[in-house]
């Protein structure tokens, strides 16, 4: 049975859109297309039968400046809605035949950000089961005595591929399967075992033993020297995959590290957490996902929307007619297995500034039907950016320098001259939108943040303040180009 992302599937486009409000400022048009995006992957996953494999989905072309938003409107949709996400740029890619990274790694590097998203919802599930098992190896550390006969270790893959060639006559040296750690004379009587146990795993628990040292193995995978794997180009994934299936057949390498009870039991906890998982199904639920779910969000597609290029811009219209396959719908093959990405949602973004969208070659303009052009921003705007979001940048600033005891605060007056200087710097520059509040504000607390935590009294940011600190440079185009 298909899993349903319940995330998502029980907001409706309204809902989608106000989730959104509470970070992104204005926008409003680019939000209700990626909202219906989204909510028509929820009334597919309704359907059933051929209908459902024929819907495809339609595919976002974000027209606007830098700084507005439209990575931020991609990035928090895909959060929202629990789907694997990667934001790539058109262009790291070239043509096939020329140096660079292929289109289908974008895919790949889908895959592998599905993988992790799953393993870490995997690892969530088993944590509870995994921190008891590390905490009983912290007692066969602590209490070495009270530990019960352990199984011999089975053989790793190397030797069983060592004994598959030469036959069962092989024997794994024993220096392999040793096991590691304190040897005892004696072993405790069961009933004094099982009581010296339950008091230390108490200690254990309460973190009475958190900051003795104590001696551990790490396992660690060795990975094969670069020489050995043919030159393969990293970029199709070959020299890497190579090297990890490779590398999976050597026999781990184990380094003895001296850490406290506190980092052991961390370290413990994640190893046994990957030995609960299986990542077998892992993989198979993240390619699934990945395919059904996934978001990918090419930016600075207007940089290689020319058609006909010279010298470096030769690749140009290749790069598109590459990305037109993946985006039409085609299978991709990774190290985990292909991949579908007829239901993959893509997101491109330009500012096309020295170009515009019908530069496109005409194939990939029709898979990109939903067209929606963002606002610049005003300086209501900035003002709103600065207090309104959740994480809102004055709340930050607040935030940060309140650890060090300095209690900061702004005034209304004090924002809007903000805003104001913010506007005024990207009008006199480079528009940059509200990507310069970042410059504005740090500049405005630079004082402050560096005299933290000696210079510990309250700080009041009103109008005055500002242009104290501000109104020279941004007056003087030649200083704020510069430093602003």
């Amino acid at each position: 049975m298909t899993e349903v992302n319940t995330s998502v599937s029980a907001l409706t486009p309204r809902q989608i859109v106000a989730e959104l409000d509470r970070y992104i400022v204005g926008q409003a048009n680019a939000k209700r297309a990626v909202a219906i995006a989204m909510r028509n992957r929820y009334r597919r996953e309704q359907l059933g039968g051929e209908m459902r494999g024929e819907i495809i989905p339609k595919n976002i072309l974000m027209i606007g400046p830098t700084g507005v938003g439209k990575t931020e409107i991609a990035r928090r949709l895909a959060t929202l809605a629990g789907a694997p996400f990667v934001k790539v740029e058109a262009t790291k890619y070239t043509e096939v035949g020329y140096v660079g990274r292929d289109v289908e790694s974008m895919v790949r590097d889908l895959v592998e950000a599905a993988i992790r998203m799953v393993q870490e919802e995997r690892q969530d599930d088993v944590r509870e089961a995994a921190d008891a098992a590390a905490v009983e190896r912290i007692i066969d550390l602590l209490h070495p005595e009270t530990r019960p006969p352990s199984a011999a270790q089975p053989m790793n893959a190397f030797a069983q591929t060592l004994g598959s060639i030469f036959g069962s006559g092989y024997q794994q040296p024993a220096a392999a399967h040793a096991q590691p750690g304190p040897a005892t004379a004696t072993s405790a009587a069961p009933d004094e075992a099982r009581t010296v146990r339950d008091s230390a795993r108490s200690d254990v628990l309460r973190g009475f033993y958190d900051v003795r040292l104590v001696d551990i193995d790490v396992e660690e995978s060795q990975q094969l020297p670069a020489g050995m794997l043919g030159g393969m180009d990293p970029s199709m994934g070959g020299g890497q995959d190579m090297g990890e299936m490779l590398g999976g057949l050597l026999p781990k390498k184990k380094t003895r590290k001296r850490v406290t009870v506190a980092e052991a039991r961390r370290i413990f906890a994640q190893e046994e957490a990957q030995k609960l998982v299986d990542m077998d199904a892992v993989k198979r639920e993240a390619i699934r996902r990945a395919g059904e779910n996934g978001i990918i969000f090419i930016d600075e597609i207007d940089k290689v929307a020319g058609r006909e290029g010279r010298g470096p811009d030769v690749s140009r219209e290749g790069v598109q007619r590459d990305i037109l396959p993946i985006v039409e719908g085609s299978t991709v093959a990774t190290k985990h297995g292909p991949i579908k990405t007829d239901h993959v949602l893509f997101i491109a973004a330009g500012a096309f500034h020295m170009s515009k969208p019908s530069d496109l070659i005409p194939e990939l303009q029709g898979r990109f039907p939903i067209r929606v052009e963002l606002d610049s921003l005003s300086v209501d705007d900035f003002e709103t950016i600065l207090t309104q979001p959740r994480n809102a940048l004055t709340e930050q600033y607040k935030a940060l320098l309140g650890v060090e005891g300095v209690e900061v605060s702004f005034a209304p007056d004090g924002i809007r001259q903000l805003a104001t200087y913010a506007m005024q710097v990207n009008e006199q520059t480079e528009n940059i939108g509200a990507r310069r509040l970042h410059t504005v504000l740090e500049r405005l607390l630079e004082d402050v943040s560096f005299g933290a935590p000696e210079d510990n009294g309250p700080v009041v940011v009103d109008a005055d303040y500002v242009k104290a600190r501000l109104e020279k440079i941004v007056d003087s185009a030649n200083l704020s180009t510069y430093i602003l």
